[in-house]
């Protein structure tokens, strides 16, 4: 699953990425601890060149009530036991919950990185998950929708992230799940709402874990309250060993805007290994 993710690069810098445009950047809040009911940039496949602020949590447009489901399984009521190897069909487009998004309204999710643990200890041993050699923010592919809350009308747009089964990495921490990363190539099509399904499904699959690395942080970030760059501070090895990149001085000096000679001066000693 996917429970928790970051995203604090430069909302110019997001909109560079994607090649969107933000009508409201007010709204937009760097958020080291992305978690469920929080509004987060998101680019909807019915506005292609538009980053949006939807909830994280998400809920049809048919519900009686408003829910908060944070992740979409990729195969459905399929791999119960979550075979890393599974090539079956992906079950998504059969849940009614997700069956009309996953046809007509996807969405990237800019992140930096995730947050992942293992199954047993979950958020009480945390990691950070990034991609190699700086790619960053990428899209996580999710769904959206929205609902209108019958009590004040109040249009609701949220989101899910999409999972599939976990990869070398994730097997590495322990966790049976991941979300599902899309390659550049892939976003614009993810986002056409007149691509055929089967070319869609295709797109969910694991990320080679090859192209990604993780390091323990504090399980201070368990609290969907907490905030704060310190949140990703590595307290222990890479799970692959890596040499000469600093993923938690790029994401602080570049995420929160400060430049390389003002982040060594004041953190001289914050070097990853």
């Amino acid at each position: 699953m996917c429970g928790r993710y970051t995203i604090v690069t430069k909302i110019k810098e997001i909109e560079k990425r994607f090649g969107v445009v933000t009508n409201h950047p007010e709204l937009f809040v760097p958020n080291a601890n992305v978690a469920l009911g929080q509004r987060a940039p998101v680019i909807t496949s019915n506005k292609p060149t538009e980053l949006q602020f939807f909830q994280f949590g998400f809920t049809p447009s048919w519900a009686k009530k408003q829910m908060y489901v944070i992740n979409a399984r990729s195969e459905g009521d399929h791999n119960p036991d979550d075979d890393p190897h599974y090539t079956g069909a992906r079950g998504i487009i059969e849940k009614p919950m997700f069956r009309k998004s996953i046809r007509s309204q996807r969405c990237l999710v800019p992140a930096d990185c995730f947050i992942e643990g293992p199954k047993k200890e979950a958020l009480s041993k945390p990691f950070c998950v990034y991609l190699k050699n700086g790619r960053r923010p990428f899209a996580l592919a999710g769904v959206w929708d929205e609902w209108v809350n019958p009590s004040t009308g109040e249009i609701v747009g949220s989101f899910a992230v999409i999972t599939a089964a976990s990869n070398e990495l994730m097997r590495k921490i322990q966790h049976h799940r991941g979300p599902v990363i899309l390659n550049k190539d892939e976003e614009k099509k993810w986002l056409d709402e007149t691509v055929e399904l089967n070319e869609i499904t295709s797109m969910l699959h694991p990320y080679p874990a090859d192209e990604m690395n993780a390091y323990p942080i504090s399980p201070e970030i368990k609290s969907p309250r907490a905030q704060g760059m310190h949140l990703l501070q590595p307290i222990g090895e890479r799970v692959f060993a890596e040499f000469d990149y600093e993923v938690y001085q790029d994401i602080k000096m570049f995420g929160m805007g400060e430049t390389r000679a003002r982040a060594r001066k004041e953190d001289e000693q914050g070097r990853l290994f």
